[in-house]
């Protein structure tokens, strides 16, 4: 299989993956939006919601740098600026989601 069929499958799958998770952190968001400091926390100390935000997190950032890549693979005709910029944008991918899921589980 080809690596443009493979990125193409994943972003395919990845999309259908995220519907559940966006109708879920929209409805949460809802129910949180009014809400005090202390309440928003609870709420991301739960085991549930914490553990459905990080998948959220997690694939939502994963979706958005296979997007973005197909954008830098269009428009970057530089091959040395597209790699790097390529590398910067999956290290923001990973280390971004890390962050904020360990600032997550330390709110306890």
């Amino acid at each position: 299989m080809h690596i443009s069929t493979k990125k193409w499958l994943f972003t395919k799958i990845s999309s259908l993956i995220l519907i559940p998770f966006k109708i879920w952190f929209l409805v949460s968001f809802v129910s949180i939006y009014d809400k005090d400091y202390s309440k928003i926390v609870s709420f991301f100390s739960e085991q549930p919601s914490k553990l459905l935000f990080s998948i959220f997190i997690i694939i939502a950032f994963f979706f958005s740098a296979l997007t973005i890549s197909e954008i830098f693979e269009d428009y970057l005709h530089n091959n040395k600026i597209k790699y790097v910029a390529n590398k910067a944008l999956y290290l923001f991918a990973i280390i971004t989601p890390l962050m904020t899921i360990l600032g997550i589980y330390n709110l306890d």
